[in-house]
């Protein structure tokens, strides 16, 4: 009889293999941490806002990807607003028409990674249907709809703002169209529903909506080819990247490739010699602090070669300084020096006692308050000392966004803390790790970074 488990796993063990694999993915616990991609696409009425929609989703065909229309939350009408719509004299294009509340309901439950029942509107009816449409979780949500970028609400969750802008007469032939073959009105109360309502609208909530658009897309007769493909390029890189990113704006994953993953094995490895750690650790610094230097300002300047030729380049920043958290930050001191030399750099301790924090000693540089800072903890763990660090530093009169915070390794509840408390500061990290133990210690982790880089 032949052995099944010749060159590695049995038959029996794959199965369980796969349907242990199948309960993680569903748990609530694994579809709590999905954070999709959310897409909001807003335009005037007919203005190819679907179309946008579909092109995106037939671009990224080899991601999960849903589609969530303002359509669907229209509410119910009263009685005495059913009668103004039958005289056509309601106006469904103001955000008091929507569901607003319901749906956000169903926006925050995507975002957190679980299936809803989404309503669905009957045009000729002015209800809701007994029946609804489920949706699954997914890698990317499209959320589509007129007023999409007007409401404060639903724009503060989204991660791209599209625009969808066409000429108003092509958007009034076309929404003739729809609404006389698909919503069984005829042109003249589509006419005078654009007139009366639709055009005010636009004029006061949708029009001006496009100011808080990342891309304005110009949509007419033929179809804006080249904006879909950078779009979607922009989606694919986003989704490639960690999730925590697709949230905080302020947080920078450094890339990875072989060289930093092979120096970061070596650092985690508890077997490793002092020295390795040492070495690989002012490795890993160096690079660290040449990505937080690149978001600093520079200006043009140009020079003479020795050739006598002018070549013009860039001057680095004027005004900076480092601040390390005592004693691991010292670490990270070495490799600041080697970058901008003569640099000053102050200190802070941060006493730790349970789940509190006190600022036990700090010695900064007069001048704080007008300069750049750089402040440097390798492991970012919990993130109430970075937060304590950087308390002390808004009281010195620094300001928030001239703050960046280098770490070699962050976990996901540092994360959250130090982005969440100070939106305008830049946290640049090499990785991030899992989580954080019961006895405060990030995993996998590097251990104790101090302990380990000064033996």
């Amino acid at each position: 009889m032949r052995d099944r488990s010749h060159g590695g796993v049995n038959e029996e063990e794959a199965v369980e293999a796969a349907e242990r694999e199948l309960r993680r993915t569903q748990s609530p616990q694994f579809r709590q941490n999905r954070h999709p991609f959310l897409i909001g696409v807003a335009g005037g009425t007919a203005s190819g806002k679907t179309t946008v929609c579909d092109r995106i989703m037939q671009r990224l065909h080899d991601q999960c990807v849903v589609m969530l229309s303002q359509d669907s939350f229209y509410r119910t009408l009263t009685p005495t607003e059913m009668a103004l719509a039958k005289e056509n004299n309601y106006n469904f294009d103001h955000p008091d028409a929507l569901d607003r509340k319901g749906m956000m309901e169903c926006l925050q439950k995507l975002k957190e990674g679980r299936s809803v029942e989404v309503p669905v509107y009957d045009f000729a009816l002015h209800a809701r249907v007994e029946e609804t449409r489920r949706m699954d979780p997914a890698d990317v949500v499209i959320v589509e709809g007129i007023l999409v970028l007007a409401m404060e609400e639903v724009r503060d969750q989204l991660n791209m703002k599209i625009y969808v802008d066409t000429d108003d007469d092509v958007r009034l032939a076309r929404r003739i169209q729809r609404d006389v073959a698909s919503r069984g009105r005829d042109v003249a109360s589509v006419i005078e529903q654009y007139t009366k309502f639709v055009k005010p609208a636009f004029d006061t909530f949708i029009g001006p909506s496009r100011r808080h658009a990342d891309i304005i897309v110009p949509w007419q007769s033929s179809e804006n080819v080249v904006a879909i493909d950078l779009i979607t390029e922009h989606i694919r890189l986003k989704l490639r990247q960690h999730d925590l990113i697709r949230i905080y704006s302020n947080l920078e994953v450094m890339p990875s490739n072989f060289q930093m993953r092979g120096m970061h094995t070596i650092l985690r490895d508890r077997d490793t010699s002092p020295n390795d750690f040492v070495f690989y650790a002012d490795r890993i610094n160096r690079l660290l602090v040449e990505a937080g230097l690149g978001h600093l300002p520079f200006r043009e300047k140009t020079v003479m070669t020795p050739t006598g030729h002018k070549y013009t380049g860039v001057e680095f920043a004027r005004g900076l300084c480092g601040v390390s958290v005592i004693r691991s930050g010292e670490a990270m001191e070495a490799a600041l020096r080697e970058c901008c030399q003569g640099i000053k750099i102050g200190k802070i301790l941060v006493h730790r006692h349970g789940k509190s924090e006190d600022i036990v000693y700090e010695k900064l540089p007069a001048d704080i308050s007008r300069r750049y800072v750089l402040l440097l903890d390798p492991v970012l763990g919990t993130g109430n000392t970075a937060c304590k660090a950087i308390q002390v530093l808004l009281d010195k009169g620094v300001q928030e966004s001239k703050i960046l915070f280098l770490c070699i390794i962050a976990a996901p509840p540092g994360i959250h803390r130090v982005c969440q408390t100070y939106p305008q500061v830049k946290v640049i990290t090499s990785e991030i790790d899992t989580g954080v133990d019961e006895n405060w210690c990030v995993v996998p982790g590097v251990g104790e970074f101090g302990d380990r880089y000064y033996c």
